[in-house]
């Protein structure tokens, strides 16, 4: 991919994280963080990766993403809005009793979303079931779930990493956002679950690590599991939570957090300032 192509998915990256703050607000609790650290790799998905078509969410033959840490699904949101699955107008009302966005994601309200989550551990059993049921109606589609790493505490992730190694479902593409923080605290200092490397490759997958800023190495990764046949693959993305945002960067308690108006004004000023974001 030429340089052009990739300041274009990292001037999508930056609206993602713009339109995160906006839904946020100023006064209002919201997940900042968390959706923040994933923003590069949810942009490289659904801008580069995956075959999907906003004009038909359910066209049999896409690609399928869950977000299994649904608590950031102002990252989904954003992606859907910037990719035309619904107007942009609909982020203001995110939270709103009757809108289509809601805390977490629900699939039977907001077009592009293929499995409700949230309550954690709880993505990967549903991606696995979709990828089976796929290799069974011949599909070449993909699934591709994001997890956090504060969620590896719940043994069902665990379940569903030995039934796809189990299964062979090689269309499974797991994330792991790796920004090291939880709800409270550092991961290693509340559940901790490292190494994570070795465990997934114990566990009969295929695992890679990259930097999960660099749209570079997201897509090459993206690409080159590709290659890989037999077993389910991961992608351990390192981030920092709060990423794009200098006062929320490695912060926990910018996790489910709240902004002031100056704080506010500063997130917006520093993704604005990172360069166009009208690509």
């Amino acid at each position: 991919m030429n340089k052009n192509e990739i300041e274009k998915l990292e001037g999508i990256a930056r609206r993602i994280r713009l339109h995160i703050v906006q839904m946020v607000g100023i006064g209002q609790k919201g997940h900042l963080g968390g959706s923040c650290s994933i923003a590069d790799v949810v942009a490289a998905l659904y801008f580069s990766k995956m075959r999907h078509n906003p004009a038909n969410p359910v066209w049999p033959d896409r690609d399928r993403f869950l977000l299994s840490k649904g608590h950031a699904a102002l990252v989904q949101y954003a992606a859907l809005a910037e990719a035309g699955y619904f107007p942009k107008e609909e982020l203001k009302y995110t939270k709103r009793m009757g809108s289509i966005l809601q805390g977490h994601p629900d699939l039977k309200i907001t077009p592009g979303v293929e499995a409700n989550t949230g309550s954690l551990g709880q993505g990967l059993s549903i991606a696995c079931g979709i990828a089976a049921g796929l290799r069974i109606d011949g599909r070449g589609s993909r699934v591709y779930c994001i997890l956090g790493d504060g969620e590896l505490a719940e043994g069902q992730v665990w379940e569903a990493a030995m039934a796809a190694a189990a299964f062979k479902l090689n269309n499974v593409v797991a994330i792991l956002d790796q920004n090291g923080l939880q709800a409270m605290g550092p991961v290693a200092q509340r559940f901790n679950t490292n190494p994570v490397v070795e465990k997934w490759r114990a566990f009969g997958w295929h695992v890679l690590e990259i930097d999960g800023h660099k749209m570079q190495e997201i897509l090459a990764a993206l690409d080159s599991v590709d290659l890989v046949h037999g077993k389910p693959k991961m992608i351990i993305a390192r981030t920092i939570k709060g990423a794009g945002i200098p006062f929320a960067e490695n912060r926990v308690e910018f996790h489910n957090g709240q902004m002031d108006a100056a704080q506010y004004e500063e997130a917006c000023a520093a993704l604005l300032g990172g360069g166009r974001t009208d690509r």
